[in-house]
C-alpha cells in the first residue's frame, strides 16, 4: 500500500510546489505568488476587503466535508461578504495552518475547492498569496478583496422606512442541511462519521450542499448596487441577528412578511450560513436579479413578523454556538 505524502514529510517548499498549479489567476493580479507579497490592481483606487477563518471543531468537521468543500465554502463565505459591499471580488490571499501528519492531498483538495468556487462564483477572482504553517488544528484564513468599480460602497447603514426588505438566495437551507447531518451523520456515540454522512448527502444533496459547499449569487451583490440597493450584508449568522445588525445600523425597524419565508418561517430566520445577500430597495423600484421581497422597512426599532414583534434571539454566535429557536 502507497503511504501518501505528508505535509511534515515533504516541507513547505514542496507542498506549495504541489498547491501552486491548482490556484485559480485573479484577472487584476500584477504579481502572484512567490514575492513577499502580491501586487493587485486598483483601477478604482479603493480596495473592498474582508476577512474569514474555518475552523476544525465550531466551524467544520473532516468527516462531513471533503476537502474540496473545504476550498470552496472558504471561498464562498468571503465572496459573498465582498458582494454585500456592492462589490466585484478581484483576488483571496490564503493563509492554512495543518497539522504536520496531513496528507499533502488535503491541501491540494482545498485549492482545488477554491479554484472551483472562484471560476463558478465570481470569475477572474483568484488566489493571489497566502501562507502555510503548521497548528494541532486545521484553519483555513481567507482574506478577499474587491472593486466598487466607480460605484458607492452599499453599507447596512442606509436603509429608510418605506423601503422593501428583500432576499436573494435560499433561507433556512444550510441550517436543515446541519440539522440533519448531527443527526443522522454520525455514529452510536454521537461523533461525526463519514460514511453515514455520505448517506445522507446522497439523500439531500441540495440540502447537504447549502450547509457544506454553498453557492451564494455573488453577481447579485452588483446587480443590487446597480438597482438602488439603499442597504446591504451577507446572510452569514441567520436572518434575523443579521437583520437586527441592519436595523440597528440604520435606525430603523423590519417587519417580515411570514408567507414569504418558506415552509418553516422559524427556521429561516434563525438558520445561520445561507450566505444570502439581504438589502433594501426603494419602495416602487424593480428588485434585481434573483431578489425577492420578504418584508419591509418601518419606523422604530428591532425585527417583527407579519406586524408582531419578534425577540427571540437566534442564530449563530461563535461563543455560544447555534439557537435555531422554538420552531
Amino acid at each position: 500500500m502507497t503511504v501518501p505524502d505528508t505535509l511534515g514529510g515533504i516541507g513547505e517548499t514542496a507542498a506549495l510546489a504541489r498547491i501552486f498549479p491548482r490556484l485559480p489567476s485573479a484577472a487584476a493580479q500584477l504579481l502572484g505568488p512567490g514575492d513577499d507579497a502580491a501586487v493587485v490592481a486598483a483601477p478604482d483606487g479603493r480596495i473592498v476587503i474582508t476577512t474569514d477563518m474555518m475552523i476544525h471543531g465550531p466551524d467544520f468537521r473532516l468527516a462531513w466535508s471533503s476537502p474540496r468543500d473545504l476550498g470552496w465554502k472558504a471561498a464562498a463565505s468571503n465572496l459573498s461578504d465582498i458582494a454585500a459591499m456592492g462589490a466585484s471580488p478581484t483576488a483571496l490571499v490564503v493563509a492554512i495552518a495543518a497539522p504536520a501528519d496531513s496528507a499533502v492531498s488535503l491541501l491540494e483538495g482545498i485549492a482545488d475547492g477554491l479554484r472551483e468556487a472562484c471560476s463558478a462564483l465570481a470569475p477572474g477572482c483568484g488566489v493571489v498569496g497566502g501562507d502555510l504553517s503548521v497548528s494541532h488544528t486545521l484553519t483555513i484564513a481567507v482574506t478577499a478583496l474587491g472593486d466598487l468599480e466607480g460605484r458607492d460602497p452599499v453599507l447596512r447603514s442606509g436603509a429608510q422606512a418605506g423601503d422593501v426588505l428583500a432576499v436573494s438566495g435560499s433561507l433556512g437551507c444550510a441550517a436543515l442541511g446541519l440539522r440533519l447531518l448531527f443527526e443522522r451523520g454520525v455514529d452510536a456515540s454521537g461523533e461525526p462519521d463519514a460514511a453515514a454522512a455520505a448517506s445522507v448527502r446522497a439523500e439531500h444533496p441540495d440540502l447537504i450542499a447549502a450547509q457544506l459547499a454553498p453557492s451564494p449569487s455573488i453577481a447579485d451583490g452588483v446587480a443590487a448596487a446597480i438597482g438602488g440597493a439603499t442597504a446591504m450584508l451577507d446572510l452569514s449568522d441567520g436572518l434575523a441577528i443579521d437583520a437586527r445588525r441592519l436595523a440597528h445600523a440604520s435606525g430603523i425597524g423590519l417587519d417580515f412578511d411570514s408567507s414569504r419565508l418558506g415552509e418553516d418561517p422559524n427556521l429561516a430566520l434563525a438558520g445561520g450560513e445561507d450566505h444570502a445577500l439581504l438589502a433594501t430597495f426603494p419602495a416602487g423600484a424593480a428588485l434585481p436579479g434573483g431578489f425577492r421581497a420578504i418584508g419591509r422597512v418601518v419606523t422604530g426599532e428591532g425585527l417583527s413578523v407579519d406586524g408582531s414583534a419578534f425577540d427571540e434571539q437566534v442564530g449563530w454566535d461563535p461563543y455560544r454556538g447555534w439557537n435555531g429557536g422554538a420552531g
